[in-house]
């Protein structure tokens, strides 16, 4: 059965994936949107190597595992539960340091979807601008992809599996032939999901590596998140209700399915064998410990992975009344829609695109310094 084709701006039309001929028709080439042009001419500005030490030099800062915990102990939920009271110090402090692999090396399999995903943009679009802009997109998630390896390997060696929640959602989404279904899925819930991990990583963490590594992976990020608010511009507004209604309900399932299994217990099963916990134990030891109430609580700060997702969705104009009881028993909706568009980390990436200015114009100066006439 084929999937619904929900498209008003002709930026996003497609063709079929296997139909290269469509791409190579005479008068396509000129027919080029400008839409995108300020992201793709932008790129210069917040370019980065993850394999240059000049951006970031994973061999400076040793970090010592069985001493240190890359963020604070309060961000391992299982350390502020019971099972605190079952492990000594040194495997506490192992614990939070394996949490925090959990969650990078979902990141790291995020970032593959996403280059996946902008890769298969590439054979669809049929608008060379927009095919320019997802092709541009591939390359910055391909050095996500590198720098989140190099960090992994150099902590840990290497990461840990997806769990089946993120994998699931991101299967469905870069298979996808649909456009608004790859857009909202990727470009919306799973990079307002980054952005709002990447805002407190960068902000919390204790590992000055990590810090800069995902500073200079926000700059990128800022832009990836515009090229969704676009398609959203262009497209919400023109949706009649029975479409609405249709993108909203996937939407709000899949927001559903990521906000109760994302990282629960479950998901994390890897690495409880280690310590002999049963799973099972470990999530009603959770759920004692944390309900509903804290889980609002969570979500009253700005760069709660949720509260981002549930502004960015809302900002596009994907949440109305039809689904937003299922938003308003986490946050206050008014207050959300009352902030502004900003998406959270925008100051981090602005910041860091001025450092990358500053290196990047050192390095065309000895570029020009060598060049052969």
């Amino acid at each position: 059965m084929s999937e619904r084709i929900i498209n008003y701006d002709p930026i996003y039309n497609t063709v079929d994936r296997d139909d290269f001929e469509s791409l190579v028709e005479v008068d396509r080439y000129a027919d080029r949107t400008d839409a995108f042009d300020a992201i793709i001419s932008a790129t210069e500005e917040h370019f980065w190597n993850p394999l240059d030490p000049r951006y970031v030099d994973f061999e400076a800062e040793p970090f010592d595992l069985a001493e240190q915990t890359i963020m604070p102990r309060e961000f391992c939920i299982e350390l502020q539960t019971a099972v605190a009271d079952e492990l000594d110090e040194a495997q506490k402090i192992r614990l939070a340091n394996q949490s925090t692999r959990f969650v990078l090396s979902s990141i790291l399999h995020g970032e593959q979807g996403a280059l996946s995903l902008s890769a298969s943009l590439t054979s669809i679009l049929r608008d060379p601008g927009a095919q320019e802009y997802a092709s541009n997109q591939a390359r910055e998630e391909a050095r996500h992809v590198t720098g989140f390896s190099r960090y992994v390997a150099r902590r840990w060696g290497t990461p840990l599996a997806s769990g089946p929640t993120l994998r699931n959602l991101l299967s469905e989404i870069v298979r996808s032939g649909a456009v608004y279904k790859k857009l909202i899925g990727m470009q919306m819930l799973i990079e307002g999901l980054a952005m709002g991990a990447f805002a407190t990583l960068q902000r919390d963490t204790q590992d000055p590596t990590l810090k800069r590594l995902i500073r200079f992976v926000m700059t990128d990020e800022a832009a990836h998140h515009r090229f969704g608010k676009i398609w959203a511009d262009r497209t919400v507004p023109k949706l009649n209700e029975e479409e609405h209604e249709f993108v909203e309900k996937w939407a709000a399932e899949c927001f559903q399915v990521l906000l109760f299994n994302l990282v629960n217990s479950e998901q994390k099963q890897e690495i409880y064998q280690e310590f002999g916990l049963d799973w099972q134990w470990v999530r009603s030891a959770v759920m004692e410990a944390f309900t509903d109430e804290d889980r609002r609580r969570d979500m009253t700060q700005s760069t709660n992975i949720f509260r981002v997702l549930i502004k960015t969705l809302l900002k596009a104009g994907i949440i109305t009344e039809r689904t937003k009881h299922v938003y308003a028993q986490w946050v206050d909706m008014d207050e959300l829609d009352a902030e502004s568009d900003e998406v959270a980390g925008a100051d981090v990436a602005r910041e860091a695109t001025e450092v990358l200015k500053q290196i990047n114009s050192g390095r065309m100066k000895m570029g020009t310094r060598y060049r052969v006439n």
